[in-house]
């Protein structure tokens, strides 16, 4: 398939793909490699800004089956996602990227808060922005909060990092010969629960007409591959689009 070329891009990357091959926290090899193929994607013209989920550190859902409250388990889990940010910020600045990151939970000391018209500003500027601390409130995901920084940033595209390298009809880890999709519409994607995404994010997506892209990030050059329309990937867009 073809995917379009798409100018201002979120990508969310979620915060098991920082650990590596560990089981926990915080991989360095890992988080340079993943900011050298953000670095290469904004050499190659592309507008970024980033999302970046938790749950290598901590996860609020899961907090909370374990027996915390849910509301403060999910703001533990928002806390973790500003230490992955640091830590992306950390490795894209080591390598010449210059970088803001923006809390959703003030934290003037560490980074800056979360103010649209700023972030819009600082990728104008060409640096990268990392959003942190998910939307600031508890019971949403970071995937949420991805859609929505997509939707205020006027990106052209939410592409989404994965281990996997698109959306599948059954968990290809587990199912030998699951097929996988070159494309889906919004509404087949809610319509048969595939998992793309969850449902509040692919409807905020799906309202602001913003493709999502799902692709395999711990594959070395594959986001820059993906981003020229090379590799393997789904988009999920609306039926009307081309």
């Amino acid at each position: 398939m073809t995917i379009p070329h798409f100018k201002r891009i979120l990508l969310k990357l979620s915060g098991e793909v920082l650990m590596g091959p560990g089981q926990f926290g915080i991989d360095p090899g890992t988080v340079d490699r993943v900011a050298g193929e953000v670095a290469a994607a904004k050499a190659a013209g592309h507008e970024l800004c980033l999302v970046v989920g938790g749950g290598n550190i901590f996860r609020g859902i899961a907090g909370a089956a374990k027996g915390f409250d849910r509301t403060s388990a999910d703001y533990m889990g928002m806390l973790a996602t500003v230490m992955n940010a640091i830590a992306v910020q950390n490795a894209l600045e080591k390598i010449g990227v210059e970088t803001r990151v923006q809390s959703a939970i003030p934290m003037a000391s560490v980074c800056e808060p979360y103010i649209r018209r700023r972030a819009i500003r600082h990728m104008e500027k060409g640096r990268i922005v990392i959003f942190a601390a998910g939307t600031g409130n508890p019971f949403f995901t970071t995937d949420t909060a991805a859609a929505l920084r997509a939707a205020e940033m006027g990106c052209d595209a939410l592409f989404k990092g994965t281990s996997v390298d698109g959306v599948y009809d059954a968990d290809p880890k587990k199912v030998e010969g699951a097929r996988r999709y070159d494309a889906l519409s919004f509404g087949r994607v809610l319509a048969d629960n595939l998992k793309v995404m969850d449902a509040a994010a692919v409807a905020l997506c799906r309202e602001n007409n913003i493709p999502i892209v799902v692709f395999n990030i711990r594959e070395d050059g594959n986001l820059a591959s993906v981003l020229r329309g090379e590799g393997s990937s789904t988009i999920v867009h609306n039926e009307t689009e081309n």
